[in-house]
């Protein structure tokens, strides 16, 4: 073997083992990493509020004290107002479970008395309702873990935002920083904000429609499911469907059969109207992300940070993949990753032809 192939072998061989590294290192500080990247995704959407306060001529103090204030709000009220709510759905759990319980027995029994014969325990082996509402507590646990963060994340984003005058500076002097490498940060910075802008607008319109649905059926915590789909709708492919799940069966519980049917139907024609029509019309028709590539990466983020990682896995991967567009070495991985349109320089170059 040749000295070329075998240094080859070798690179590519510690690149590997520094990505184990790195992954594990993440997934063992799941707990702190986490506030920390929601605390910049945080920066990076208030980031231009603050910046416009300035240019219209609103002193650095007051713009950021405005800021403040306002995450500082958003935080309190969402960490007390949404654990308490969360605190209350999970001590109405076993109530819930009862009903749902009694009425797969009067389903089973519905039918027989028709003469359809049902295997025994078929409806609870199809609907594990045990394991369907304990899945339903964690759900609500992991909830409540995120909302009695917020006021450390605020607390963290506060910090950053208290450099976000100084940080650029600081960032484009960096010994080795080209003007290149600076206009590839810009694009990072740049494409993880308008995603995050338009998927928090396109969320909070599902949130609200979502809502007003469960308002007008009379299903419980419809402020809380409004929420849950809210986050969820940052998860791609699955979020929206794990999110109309609870929302269904509260239906089904309390409102019965026809309601429940009426709101499967209502998640049916928001998702897919925000997902289909809304998002692609003012989001673009894609990420620059191959499909395979954000499956993957939902699960990946998902088992490094947790629930989190499901949330955050698209910015993340495309933050990743536009650094890895920057560097010559590296672009033809970021192409992998790419959903077959020609990348950064391959567009100007043909722009400038």
């Amino acid at each position: 073997m040749s000295a070329p192939r075998t240094a080859s072998g070798i690179r590519i061989l510690v690149v590997i083992a520094a990505l184990i590294i790195i992954i594990a290192g993440l997934k063992a500080a799941a707990a702190i990493v986490v506030p920390f990247l929601l605390a910049v995704f945080v920066v990076i959407l208030v980031a231009p509020w603050y910046f416009w306060m300035q240019r219209k001529g609103v002193p650095s103090a007051l713009s950021l004290l405005v800021i403040v204030a306002a995450l500082l709000a958003l935080g309190i009220f969402g960490a007390s107002f949404f654990t308490a709510t969360v605190n209350s759905f999970v001590r109405n759990l076993p109530q819930y479970q009862t009903i749902l319980t009694q009425q797969v027995s009067e389903a089973t029994g519905w039918l027989e008395a028709r003469g359809v014969e049902v295997p025994e325990d078929a409806f609870n082996q199809a609907l594990d309702t045990q394991k369907l509402f304990a899945y339903a507590r964690t759900i609500a646990g992991s909830v409540t873990i995120l909302l009695s963060n917020g006021f450390v994340i605020t607390l963290v984003a506060i910090f950053i935002l208290l450099e976000a005058a100084r940080l650029p500076g600081k960032i484009r002097n960096l010994p080795g920083m080209t003007d290149r490498r600076w206009d590839d940060f810009l694009g990072i910075v740049g494409n993880v904000r308008q995603y995050m802008a338009m998927k928090t607008v396109m969320s909070l319109l599902t949130a609200v429609l979502v809502g007003s649905m469960l308002w007008l059926l009379d299903v419980d915590y419809p402020i809380l499911l409004a929420v849950l789909a809210f986050l969820l709708n940052f998860v791609p492919s699955i979020g929206s469907i794990i999110a109309a799940i609870p929302g269904i069966l509260l239906a089904l519980i309390l409102q019965g059969l026809g309601d429940a049917t009426i709101c499967a139907i209502g998640y049916i024609i928001i998702n897919v109207g925000v997902s289909n029509f809304l998002e692609p019309k003012y989001m673009g028709k894609g990420l620059g992300i191959s499909p395979m590539i954000i499956i993957v990466s939902l699960f990946l983020w998902g088992w490094i940070l947790g629930p989190v990682g499901m949330l955050l896995s698209v910015p993340l991967t495309m933050t990743i993949k536009v650094a890895l567009e920057s560097n010559p070495r590296t672009r033809s991985i970021a192409f992998l990753l790419s959903d077959g349109v020609p990348m950064q320089d391959e567009q100007q170059e043909k722009a400038g032809r």
